[in-house]
This record gives structure tokens, C-alpha cells and sequence, in this order.
């Protein structure tokens, strides 16, 4: 970006800065126009099968790297660098994000970890990060922070992190809060598009979905207890994202594997590639072993058979009973390790 250096202070007075990123907005502008009028866009998927994500017109490969807890599990900064540069060196270069995915323990973000990489190849990556507080002005403290870690001065996607409930739904809403804020952004340029993810409630996501004024959503596969807490998330919000065109990435579609030790994660992975509805997963990476599995995995896709896939839907069964686990409990904040 060859636009005027502005300070990250400058960022966040009023909604963030109206003058802040004049020359990114048109630049973020003319980027999306190129790439939804030829088709064309900076990113090499190095041969890998991709997709278009949604109506963002975005051409992205199947999978996306998740980079919150596993990632945030390398205590080794060079470990943790040598995943971003294999995994953008061999076409995965969707990467996702959050202002919270961290490692107290040892003292670092996902985010600054991704800067290091960002500032000498931000054009070769599509970023998205999320941002979690209810609080307006502390979503805007979030979203200036993330900038700086990251190191850029524009998001690829900028989502709402976490959507919980329909009382969340209803807080989100709230005029000045996180809705408008991601707007805002948007419009000037600070994010090409917005977007929510959700792990819970299927009526909350829904309502967000209905909305029809997102360019994509990040959904948990229906890993529930069905007899206790019914979340048809894929019957319910999967079609009303689709209906108003949202990019809709999917997640947690590797998580049984924790609690029934015969499914094959790469089995999992085609599972949920062969999925009807979703234009793409989500997966996290934690080292060059795990990202060349998930590459073979990808190059060699085929949609599994009906047959096979009542077969593993069977198979996963078991692990809707499994409610104890951490991330299906209420409160539960994806990808942070402590």
C-alpha cells in the first residue's frame, strides 16, 4: 500500500478516523472491483482447488488456516513463522484469526506473530481477524490494536467475534455498537468486508444471517448433544446464510477425533469438504507435518460417496454426547491457549 503514513492513534478518535485510510478505502475499492470483474486476484492458491467465497467474489482455496489455539500452542517464534511462510509458499493463504488468540503464559498474540510475516507479504495473504468486546470503545481500542499487531492498514474480513445468543444478537445491535462499528469500518476502508462467526445458538446466527447486510460467516459444525441442546446450525443457519449470499466457512471439523480415537482426521476433513452448502473449512495448523497432510488431503479431493458420508455421520454420533468438552460449554472463547 503506497498510502500517507497516518498514526494508529489517529485511528481510533471518533468512529475510528473518517480520514483515516481515504487512499486504502479506494484502494480496498479497487481491488474488489478488479477481482469480481476479471475473476483475478494477488493470490497464488499454487494449483490447490478453490472457490468463490460467497459474494465477496473473492477466490480462495477449500481450506483456510486457523491460527488460534493449536497455532498459539508453538512456544518457538520460528516454529510459528516457518507455518505461515510453508503454508503461504504452498497456497493456503486465507488465514483467520482473532484479537484474542493468545498465549499468556509465554507472552505473545496470534496477531503479532502474523505481522511478522504480513509486513514484507501482506498482498499474497487474505487476512481476517475478529473482534470480541461488547463494549464500543473498547472494539475500537480491538480493532486499532489488531491493525498495529498485524501491521497492515486494512483487513481482508473483520468479523464479530462469538455470536452467542439472541440476547448477543440484541447487544450487538444496539445502535453505536460492534454492528455499526464493523460498518463503519467497511465503509472507510479498513475492512474489504465484515462478517460474524458462531460456535452455539442456531436462532442467534440466524437472525445475524437474515440480516443480509454481512459478506460472510464462520460456523461450528453441529458437534452438540442433540438431547440436551438441539443446535441445527447446519439445517437452520447454513441455508439462510447461503440465501443472502454470505461466504460461509466452516469449523470444529476435526474436533471428534479428541473423543473417538478410530475416525480419521483426514477422513473428517474430506467429510466436511464434501458437505453441501459451505464454500470452504477451517483448520488448525500447528506445524508443517499438519499442513502437508491437509494439502494432500486437498489435492486430491474427491466428494465422498453418500453411502460413506451417512457412514461417518453415524461414526460421529458418539461424539454428540460428549458435552463436557470445554468448547461446547457456555463461555467458551475459541482459540486462546492460557
Amino acid at each position: 500500500m503506497q498510502n500517507k503514513k497516518i498514526t494508529r492513534r489517529d485511528l481510533i478518535k471518533g468512529t475510528i478516523g473518517a480520514g483515516m485510510l481515504l487512499a486504502g478505502s479506494q484502494m480496498a475499492q479497487a481491488i474488489a472491483l478488479i477481482e469480481k470483474s476479471t475473476g483475478k486476484t494477488s493470490y497464488n492458491a499454487k494449483g490447490l482447488p478453490t472457490t468463490i467465497l460467497g459474494k465477496t467474489g473473492v477466490r480462495i482455496p477449500r481450506i483456510a488456516v486457523g491460527l488460534g489455539s493449536r497455532f498459539c500452542n508453538l512456544e518457538k517464534d520460528e516454529d510459528a513463522f516457518k507455518v505461515l511462510n510453508h503454508a503461504l509458499d504452498n497456497g493456503l493463504y486465507y488465514w483467520d484469526t482473532a484479537c484474542d488468540y493468545e498465549n499468556k503464559k509465554l507472552g505473545f498474540t496470534s496477531e503479532g506473530r502474523i505481522g511478522e510475516v504480513l509486513k514484507t507479504r501482506r498482498k499474497e495473504v487474505f487476512i481476517c481477524t475478529k473482534v470480541d468486546s461488547r463494549d464500543p470503545d473498547e472494539a475500537k481500542r480491538q480493532i486499532e490494536r489488531s491493525l498495529k499487531r498485524l501491521q497492515t492498514d486494512h483487513l481482508d474480513i473483520l468479523k464479530i467475534h462469538d455470536v452467542k445468543s439472541v440476547e448477543d444478537v440484541a447487544k450487538v445491535s444496539e445502535k453505536g455498537n460492534l454492528i455499526d462499528i464493523v460498518h463503519q469500518m467497511k465503509e472507510q476502508g479498513v475492512a474489504r468486508f465484515i462478517g460474524f462467526s458462531g460456535h452455539a445458538n442456531a436462532e442467534a446466527l440466524k437472525s445475524m444471517a437474515d440480516r443480509g447486510d454481512f459478506d460472510t460467516m464462520l460456523m461450528a459444525l453441529n458437534h452438540y448433544n442433540q438431547s440436551k441442546n438441539p443446535q441445527p446450525r447446519q439445517a437452520l443457519v447454513l441455508p439462510a446464510a447461503k440465501a443472502k449470499g454470505l461466504g460461509v466457512m466452516v469449523m470444529k471439523t476435526v474436533r471428534p477425533r479428541e473423543n473417538i480415537k478410530n475416525l480419521d482426521p483426514n477422513e473428517l476433513v474430506r467429510y466436511a469438504l464434501s458437505l453441501s452448502g459451505p464454500d470452504g473449512i477451517l483448520l488448525g495448523m500447528e506445524s508443517v507435518a499438519v499442513i502437508d497432510s491437509n494439502l494432500k488431503t486437498l489435492r486430491t479431493f474427491k466428494p465422498l460417496e453418500e453411502q460413506r458420508m451417512k457412514e461417518l455421520a453415524l461414526d460421529l454420533s458418539p461424539f454428540y454426547r460428549h458435552e463436557n468438552l470445554p468448547w461446547m460449554k457456555f463461555g467458551y472463547r475459541d482459540g486462546k491457549w492460557s
